[in-house]
């Protein structure tokens, strides 16, 4: 393929992908309560703040995942070698890989034959990790993928014959309502084959009070980082949003495990995006993520349910977060 058809290519894939952001910010501006997908928070200013807030002292999950991959990446990678065969290793929401590369690293001096396929819906961390990564671990074969992910997935599950382990760190299954994450789970299994694995990160239930400071930081980051989306839709929508004119606030409920970001409108106004008026009254607000926090057995039972086995289980040394490999077997 010539260089002009791979930029056209490029051009219909960015068209498209805008697309299909202007359906997804105006569907949720339209909804009651109004809504916006949090998947959407990560354009070139949203990955730079979220590495801000992982790098802030109220937000444990990013340490606490981090210590796991580096003490106990021989048991990690242990436990995906249990099955032979090479594999592919696929990991949903890459971002920057600061925790995979450590198994990346490892499994490359054991000398496992397997491919590292990073997908992510952020091209611009995709394009950063694939440069940094092959500079580090220089016979990485690296192959990355920018999209959705079950669509990606598919992509990648055309990549090889090999068995596949797929990641999905940073507790990014508690960006779903919990009946969303069991349907996830369902689904991510039936688009795998018996033998292959997942190692999926939970962040678990533990004082309320260590939770709700994590998403709500004293410099602010976390609320700057949810306005920034309002920031992308003036920008790539043509809206209009005053950002002084919202705030964020957070809460969180420990009977149910649900932690909830908001923005909420200080008064009464009117916004346009891509030309459509969508009205605001004060203090009306919109749900911008959820982040489900779990304990063991709701984790079990959930990959039970999906047609996994649990066959791995590590913690951190303050038992905050899990990151745990299940078996796709053969009865689903």
């Amino acid at each position: 393929m010539n260089s002009t058809n791979c930029q056209a290519d490029a051009l219909a894939q960015t068209d498209t992908l805008l697309e299909k952001f202007r359906e997804d910010v105006l569907e949720g501006l339209h909804s009651s309560p109004k809504r916006l997908p949090s998947k959407y928070f990560y354009d070139k200013t949203g990955d730079v703040l979220f590495q801000r807030i992982m790098a802030s002292p109220e937000y444990y999950l990013t340490n606490c995942e981090l210590e796991i991959f580096q003490s106990k990446t021989a048991e990690l990678a242990q436990t995906i070698n249990s099955v032979n065969g090479d594999f592919d290793l696929i990991e949903l929401g890459a971002g920057d890989a600061t925790k995979s590369q450590y198994l990346l690293k490892y499994l490359s001096e054991q000398r496992a034959i397997f491919t590292y396929v990073p997908i992510d819906i952020s091209g611009n961390i995709l394009s950063i990790l694939e440069t940094r990564l092959k500079a580090e671990i220089t016979d990485l074969d690296v192959k990355c993928l920018e999209g959705e992910y079950f669509e990606m997935l598919s992509k990648a599950a055309e990549l090889s014959d090999r068995r596949k382990v797929v990641l999905f760190l940073g507790a990014n299954i508690g960006n779903m309502e919990p009946q969303a994450a069991s349907v996830f789970c369902r689904e991510l299994r039936a688009r795998l084959k018996p033998g292959d694995l997942v190692l999926m990160g939970f962040d678990l239930k533990k004082h309320p009070k260590l939770i709700l400071d994590a998403y709500s930081d004293s410099a602010g980051i976390t609320s700057r980082f949810n306005l920034n989306l309002l920031h992308r839709v003036n920008k790539e929508l043509n809206g209009n949003f005053d950002l002084d004119q919202f705030e964020h606030y957070q809460n969180y409920d420990p009977l149910t495990g649900a932690c909830r970001s908001y923005l909420v409108s200080k008064i009464d106004q009117e916004v346009l995006v891509d030309g459509q008026p969508v009205h605001f009254w004060q203090d009306e607000i919109i749900y911008m993520e959820i982040s489900q926090k779990y304990d063991t057995e709701e984790i079990a039972t959930m990959a039970k349910q999906a047609g996994f086995v649990p066959i791995g289980y590590h913690t951190d040394s303050r038992n905050w977060f899990l990151d745990t490999i299940w078996l796709c077997v053969d009865s689903y």
